[in-house]
């Protein structure tokens, strides 16, 4: 935590990589300086940001800034939750035993398989034909 009472912390999710920067205040969510809700369209994202403050019993507390870069809509979604995990760990390490428990600070480190020579896609093969 800095002078101004702001935590740093990163994190990622298939390509896409978050910065957040958390302080006490309001509750607002800023993505790339855009309201979280205009943001991320899809529901299922915006539930994804909100889970660790909903879990630590935060919502309102703290405002949330996030810069995030790479990847889609769903793996940037994932990349501010952990970090937002992470920062509310710094500013209220209590909730760090819930957030684990829920498996929110445990980054998924599952990447996008390569396409193969010889075949379309990376697992998919072409009809095997005998003659």
């Amino acid at each position: 935590v800095d002078e101004f009472g702001r935590s740093y912390t990163w994190g990622s999710r298939k390509t896409a990589k978050a910065q957040t920067w958390i302080v006490e205040g309001s509750g607002s969510l800023y993505v790339n300086g855009v309201p979280m809700a205009d943001y991320f369209a899809e529901e299922v994202d915006r539930e994804a940001v909100v889970k660790p403050l909903e879990l630590a019993r935060c919502v309102g507390n703290y405002n949330v800034w996030a810069v995030v870069q790479g990847g889609g809509l769903s793996g940037q979604a994932g990349a501010v939750a952990l970090a937002v995990a992470r920062g509310l760990i710094i500013h209220e390490p209590q909730v760090e035993p819930l957030l684990k428990e829920a498996g929110l600070l445990t980054p998924d480190t599952r990447q996008v398989e390569r396409k193969k020579t010889g075949q379309p896609k990376a697992r998919k093969k072409y009809t095997w034909v005998k003659r």
